[in-house]
């Protein structure tokens, strides 16, 4: 038995390790239980979350809003948070909502003049306790409020809490009103519980808040905002779960599947489907919403006018949030719907839940003027008024000025077959360098150094092929640069247009050899000007120096030029692997430790190549120096 006993007390021990550095887990929402073991701690650690503690994290959450917020107080011995300016409720109707933690900015961020009044936290996806929602109610009264109107999410847990308070403060003499707002567009067949209550309760909200503060009475408001319930409908789709701190993602999900109609407490949703492009999921998502076949759906007709309000769930990136808000512009214009506002961002989030979901409102020029009333409550985003459908959403771009006509040089240097082959060369030694250069950039960057030379390579043989080589030399870089500014992309892109924007300029007006080297200095300059960079620093600046210190030598006459390019090629190519012996002052590498780069800088390795591919390209053409001149 003594052993048995032992074992109970380390494992006790442990578990009350785990569950005060903030990894003890709910095994249902409302008993609270210890990993028994590390293997069961362990199984939980894809879910972190950034908290102090397990339990006291709701807690933490709305005092951290209303810390941040000097518009809002504490209700002391409450998880409620009201108005800081209750005087100035005196003969309006008080709006007080709420329900479990985790879906911020939901519920506190709402609160503030034309918004709510007030609101009641539960713990994570769990109702308010009924104490603080009669708190609540008894603070506004006391504040002079004319009534108080609750608006609560369709859930059983919500209905039975703010219910039981609205009886026990019309027991004290209060005048308390509820609306049960259900706006869930999933299920096609009416369930019993009704529709469950999601993001478009944030709308009710905000035309609550403004008919409140424009004087209404508690019974118009309550019947009008449930007139605009029924007129309203979301549906969500999600490509991840979400976790109760502390506990185990909700549901799984294939790296190929989403999950569609699911609510906002990580409940699963109606149907499971495979992963497509964002203009599908929508009008899946547009089509679910507004079947005939769908006892929930939203009655669009073409001409109807709609609030678009699309949600991030909590998880998804703004970059596609913003993919999904202009896909359900265009999908739902193109069925006749006039758009009048869209709210894009986080009004009701599932914690860390990658996902979205869209809502719909019917709007009338009167209900728009609701919507568009002035709030202070911090998380309400304020689109411009006006309407968003009938808007001219692109302005022409100024065209380029038309290239300078051969008149304007002073000197006559015809295209040679000698431009071509060398951009051949250089692409073909770019192509060929790809992976090479990507595993060089693995260490130092992002690993996508070659395939951004790959991607300048294809643009330029592009080019080529299209159309005839402009005829001049400045023409030809000022060509080249605008063309990788366009299609190369990243800092690789910007560089290299610098470097033949600047370089064009001095073969403008000649293009003897000794110009030529003055390109190359003027290149360099502007790299060195605007990038930060300058010769050993370990980037290609340190391949790029080292030619141009032997072109220079092209400005005395006497000088063999196809020496002096070979020899101008062959430094290059000791800089570019010299630079392994270097620390890293600019770029992504200058983040690395040093230890980690033992390998040559892949743009330092690429810019010789373009170097030595530049060299066997003129290799056909005469070498002296006026047929040099002519072939370049």
């Amino acid at each position: 038995m003594q052993p048995q006993a032992k074992r109970k007390t380390k494992k006790a021990s442990a578990a009350s390790i785990y569950l005060k550095t903030g990894c003890g887990y709910f095994s249902t929402i409302k008993s609270l239980q210890l990993f028994r073991t590390r293997r069961e701690y362990e199984k939980c650690q894809g879910s972190k979350k950034l908290v102090n503690t397990i339990l006291g994290c709701a807690d933490d959450a709305l005092a951290g809003t209303v810390a941040c917020n000097p518009h809002l107080q504490m209700l002391h011995g409450h998880r409620v948070a009201l108005r800081a300016d209750l005087e100035n409720l005196r003969g309006k109707v008080a709006l007080i909502s709420g329900g479990g933690s985790g879906h911020e900015p939901a519920h506190a961020g709402y609160i503030g003049k034309g918004m709510l009044t007030g609101v009641v936290a539960g713990p994570v996806f769990t109702s308010p306790a009924v104490g603080s929602i009669l708190a609540a109610i008894r603070a506004v009264r006391q504040a002079g409020a004319v009534g108080t109107l609750l608006i609560v999410k369709n859930y059983t847990g919500d209905r039975l809490n703010f219910g039981l308070a609205l009886e026990q403060a019309r027991a004290e003499g209060a005048t308390v009103e509820m609306v049960v707002i259900g706006d869930d567009c999933a299920f096609t067949k009416q369930k019993k519980a009704g529709r469950r209550g999601l993001c478009g309760t944030v709308l009710i909200h905000k035309v609550a808040g403004a008919l409140s503060e424009a004087g209404c009475g508690l019974s118009a408001i309550a019947r009008k905002v449930t007139a605009v319930a029924h007129t309203m409908g979301t549906l969500g789709v999600s490509l991840t779960p979400c976790s109760v701190p502390g506990s185990r993602p909700t549901f799984q999900l294939a790296d190929d599947e989403l999950e569609l109609g699911l609510g906002i407490h990580g409940e699963a949703g109606v149907r499971r489907m495979k992963i497509t492009s964002a203009d599908q999921v929508v009008k899946i998502m547009l089509d679910h919403m507004t079947s005939h076949s769908n006892a929930s759906r939203v009655r669009l007709k073409s001409g109807a006018s709609v609030v678009l309000m699309v949600n991030n769930l909590g998880g998804l990136s703004y970059l596609e949030l913003s993919v999904v808000a202009g896909s359900a512009v265009r999908c739902l214009e193109s069925r006749g719907i006039h758009i009048a506002r869209v709210f894009v961002g986080s009004f009701m989030t599932a914690l860390e839940m990658a996902g979205v979901s869209l809502t719909l409102l019917l709007v009338d020029d009167e209900l728009l003027t609701l919507i568009d009333s002035d709030t202070t409550a911090v998380a309400w985003s304020q689109p411009a008024k006006v309407h968003v459908s009938g808007q001219k959403r692109v302005r022409e771009s100024v065209a380029p000025k038309e290239e300078e006509e051969e008149e304007s040089f002073p000197f006559r240097a015809p295209a040679t077959p000698y431009m071509r082959a060398v951009l051949e060369k250089v692409c073909n030694t770019l192509l060929n360098l790809q992976e090479e250069l990507n595993d060089l950039d693995r260490a130092a960057g992002d690993g996508d150094c070659g395939s951004t030379h790959a991607r300048a390579a294809r643009a330029i043989q592009e080019w080529v092929e299209s159309k005839p080589l402009p005829p001049y030399p400045s023409q030809l870089l000022s060509a080249l640069a605008k063309l990788l500014l366009e299609k190369m992309g990243g800092s690789s892109g910007a560089l290299y247009g610098l470097f033949l924007t600047a370089a064009a300029q001095p073969l403008r007006t000649d293009d003897e050899l000794a110009t030529w080297s003055a390109a190359v200095d003027a290149g360099i300059d502007a790299m060195m000007r605007y990038g930060g960079a300058a010769p050993g620093d370990r980037t290609m600046l340190d391949s790029l120096c080292a030619a141009a210190e032997q072109l220079r030598a092209l400005k005395n006459p006497q000088t063999n030029p196809l020496k002096v390019l070979t020899k101008a090629v062959e430094e290059a190519e000791a800089a570019a692997e010299s630079t392994k012996h270097m620390e890293a002052a600019a770029g992504r590498a200058s983040y690395i430790g040093s230890s980690r780069l033992n390998r040559p800088d892949p743009g330092a390795v690429a810019a010789a190549a373009i170097l030595r591919a530049v060299m066997e390209g003129l290799q056909g053409s005469p070498l002296n120096r006026s047929s040099f001149r002519m072939a370049t």
